[in-house]
């Protein structure tokens, strides 16, 4: 039987064991809905050992990578045929709009953490496939959510754009990249553009009017928000498209909120605290 084992089942990589599972796949892994304690290494070496795929969705914490700290070694060492990380498309930083792809230099932005873990993720065995997602969306997770709950903001930021994901795509190019060549492809939507056209169109399907343009000040965000809003990119996925033959289903926002706006599913959410303390995508 294939088998996966995923370090952190948060919001992407549950949907992706679903999708996994729906094929015949057994799926174990650790996190908010794992069946394994991270900290439990005998049975994390175990599910190590005897699987074929292995993907690892937790982010740096304390700048530094949990799952490499703990389990680098074994993982390097086990007989696993794939081996996979998913990323963040802001180690590129702040392109000021600019179109970038693989080849860019990483860990000029705000998060030096990320691209030393991508670093290392890289060097750490020849079959590994790194994954940089931009903003990720989808059901529970998205703006037509925040729209209802009256929580969107459009913030006066001429210039301001940047990639995002549906987080079925994120699944379907995970499964891409187990029979596509090794190394680092960008996984992101074919539109780019500014925060404030995603809420606009939300609230287009909705059916109700845009929330006022407000001054960065004005938007009481977070400081990890206003961090974010400070850099701009446009992502490029030709390397995932040619080398993977993978194609997004919603190649912009506008197919995906419509997608969302029309299903009544149960909405997946992300809202649980992480697992013995190891955060997830």
């Amino acid at each position: 039987m294939t088998s996966m084992m995923i370090f952190g089942m948060g919001y992407s990589a549950r949907v992706l064991a679903g999708h996994l599972r729906a094929k015949g796949w057994q799926v174990r892994g650790t996190g908010t809905a794992g069946d394994i304690a991270f900290g439990d290494a005998d049975i994390v070496r175990a599910a190590l050992a005897g699987a074929s795929h292995v993907l690892s969705s937790v982010p740096p914490a304390g700048g530094r990578d949990p799952v490499l700290d703990a389990y680098g070694a074994a993982i390097a060492q086990g007989g696993a045929e794939w081996l996979g990380y998913l990323s963040a498309t802001g180690v590129y930083g702040d392109t000021g709009g600019a179109w970038v792809d693989e080849t860019a230099p990483i860990g000029t932005g705000r998060r030096t953490a990320r691209a030393d873990a991508d670093m290392a993720w890289q060097r750490l065995d020849p079959r590994v496939r790194v994954l940089r997602l931009p903003g990720i969306y989808g059901p529970g997770r998205s703006v037509l959510d925040r729209v209802r709950a009256g929580t969107a903001h459009r913030i006066d930021l001429p210039g301001q754009v940047f990639s995002r994901i549906h987080v079925d795509d994120i699944a379907s190019g995970v499964e891409a990249a187990f029979t596509g060549p090794a190394g680092v492809y960008n996984l992101a939507d074919e539109l780019p553009c500014s925060q404030n056209a995603v809420v606009e169109e939300a609230c287009r399907l909705i059916g109700i009017d845009p929330p006022p343009l407000l001054a960065l000040e004005e938007a009481g965000l977070s400081p990890a928000a206003r961090a974010f809003y400070a850099e701009n990119r446009r992502i490029a996925n030709g390397k995932a498209r040619r080398l993977l033959g993978w194609a997004p289903l919603y190649p912009t926002y506008r197919e995906g909120l419509r997608a969302l706006s029309a299903t009544t599913s149960p909405a997946i959410t992300s809202t649980a605290p992480p697992t013995a303390s190891v955060p997830h995508r």
